[in-house]
């Protein structure tokens, strides 16, 4: 009877959340991110390129179909890092706690890696180590001067064998193992920041051969393969058709022999880069698996925006200028338009633009003991401020109301560890995007947008993905209603009314130059700045 009575207790106090044993102690975090790399570039999106780790680490967890990123480099750090819209921490992430900052008041080691590309140093800002650049771009087998380890300088040596992707892993796994020996039972919040596969186009030679002669078949076979993957894989729905080559491409049929050399050539470049990344990410994830640590650590992999089309580049547009004496690529290329579209597949728009192209991220996210259902794909509408209330409720961090002497905003951000469990997490109420002359609401399905000053365009995403068919004029109430909430969003962020102005004008040069960007790519506002212009108006980096 005492047995019964015993059991009967223990039944009843008894953890009911799925975490369960997880719980006993904080979960291990690491959080990746790529640099300029499209939708559809890891095979689990639907790529030709060699990604395993990645791939089986989608097989163990979940992938996301709707993550929304801040389309650039720099806004998307700031918000991930601050876990705010970056027009309410500005850039840099002037305002507000970094996740750094947040982890180390839950009684984490904090380790950032790779490109930082926010103000100070992160040993300033929460993190006990750091091993990286602090730009936001960096040659792959030398250091630049903006590299540091901890708050040290740090300079590669001449004749070293060193490559950036792999000295982030490196470090990474350099610093989780020391810390891990030190106290295996503190957990440890990594934030890993890959340069790749963001220009220049620069990888080893090994890694280019695997690739040389796989791009001849050209951008417009390849996004059509890419997207015949994407729907046996579930990515993608018959019902989204692949949205049509830009205008400003050229077919592939119509380049010269010597175009289509050039061509494949760099984008054998930029799938190593890619490959290295993984691999890169495969040894890391491999030193936790040593270190016992898989089943209770958080994995998050996304991309900070979409391909970028951006290709200032006047250097010899040949194989042999791409590859230079060293057959491992030299400084100044990019990939270019073309490239940019295939990376983005099934998706219209590149990086900066508030199309699926620019704003849609792959993300992948793995924690053994929680995922019920591994391999499952997340439909829901998630974004990058839902990373900062990921890890701070993963984490059991208190958000406060102040920090060193300053107020702290609320995370508008939801966490996605319901997801991961498969349980049911309450939908934003809505979802605001703005860079430049770009804007853009999310609200359910329907999707608000405008790049470069041009009218608003509105669609259906459950049942136009690929944004095909605008409904602004069909449906005007609609239209009218979401861009009134994004104006007051941004009235309130930026604490001014948004005016147009400037985007139309490069829209318009976009068009009428349409020639000069099948030649040398480019986006509107970037492909600008490869010459100076006259009372050009200033923008953010471009990196």
């Amino acid at each position: 009877m005492k047995t019964k009575s015993l059991y009967l207790t223990l039944a009843i106090f008894a953890p009911l959340h799925p975490l369960q044993a997880a719980e006993v102690r904080k979960p291990n975090i690491l959080l990746i991110l790529a640099d300029d790399m499209g939708y559809s570039d890891l095979g689990c999106y639907g790529s030709e390129i060699s990604t395993p780790n990645l791939d089986r680490l989608a097989d163990k967890g979940v992938r996301f179909t709707r993550f929304y990123n801040s389309a650039k480099c720099e806004p998307t750090r700031a918000s991930l890092m601050s876990g705010q819209y970056w027009q309410h921490s500005g850039f840099g992430v002037k305002r507000g706690l970094t996740m750094g900052e947040a982890m180390k008041s839950a009684d984490y080691d904090t380790f950032a890696l790779g490109k930082w590309h926010l103000d100070g140093n992160p040993v300033e800002r929460g993190f006990d180590h750091y091993f990286g650049h602090l730009g936001g771009g960096s040659h792959y087998f030398r250091t630049n001067s903006s590299h540091r380890l901890d708050d040290q300088p740090f300079k590669s040596k001449p004749g070293e064998k060193f490559h950036t992707t792999d000295a982030n892993a490196e470090y990474a796994i350099k610093f989780i193992e020391e810390a891990h020996r030190k106290n295996p039972d503190k957990p440890f919040f990594t934030y890993l920041a890959f340069n790749a596969p963001h220009s220049p186009l620069q990888a080893w030679p090994e890694d280019i051969a695997k690739y040389r002669g796989k791009y001849r078949a050209g951008w417009d076979e390849l996004r059509e393969q890419r997207y015949q993957k994407q729907l046996k894989l579930g990515i993608t729905k018959p019902e989204w058709p692949l949205s049509p080559r830009q205008a400003t491409i050229p077919a592939w049929d119509s380049l010269s022999d010597l175009e289509k050399d050039f061509e494949e050539t760099r984008m054998a470049i930029y799938a190593a880069m890619v490959d290295r990344m993984d691999q890169a990410i495969g040894t890391v994830l491999a030193k936790i698996r040593e270190m016992g640590e898989e089943q209770n650590t958080l994995v998050i992999f996304l991309s900070d925006n979409g391909g970028s089309p951006s290709d200032p580049s006047t250097a010899d547009r040949t194989p042999a200028g791409l590859l230079g004496d060293s057959g491992a690529g030299r400084d100044g290329y990019w990939y270019g338009l073309g490239w940019a579209n295939l990376s983005d597949t099934p998706f219209r728009s590149f990086k900066c633009e508030m199309g699926n192209g620019g704003i849609t991220t792959s993300c992948i996210a793995s924690w053994p003991a929680v995922v019920k259902t591994p391999g499952a794909i997340i439909d829901q509408p998630s974004h990058i401020i839902d990373l900062m209330a990921t890890i701070v409720d993963v984490g059991g961090v208190a958000w406060p109301a102040e920090h060193a002497g300053r107020k702290i905003a609320p995370l508008p951000g939801k966490s996605l560890r319901p997801l991961l469990a498969g349980e049911p997490r309450a939908p934003h109420e809505a979802l605001y995007f703005h860079l430049f002359h770009n804007r853009a609401v999310i609200q359910g399905d329907m999707k608000l947008v405008s790049d470069w000053d041009q009218p608003w365009q509105l669609y259906n995403l459950a049942t136009d993905r690929t944004e095909l068919k605008d409904l602004a004029k069909s449906d005007r109430g609609q239209a009218a209603s979401m861009q009134k909430r994004w104006e007051d969003w941004y009235a309130e962020v930026s604490e001014k009314r948004y005016t147009p102005g400037g985007g139309e004008a490069i829209y318009r040069r976009q068009a009428d130059n349409s020639e000069k960007f099948q030649k040398q790519g480019g986006i509107p506002g970037e492909q600008e700045k490869a010459k100076p212009k006259p009372r050009k108006k200033k923008q953010a980096p471009t990196n």
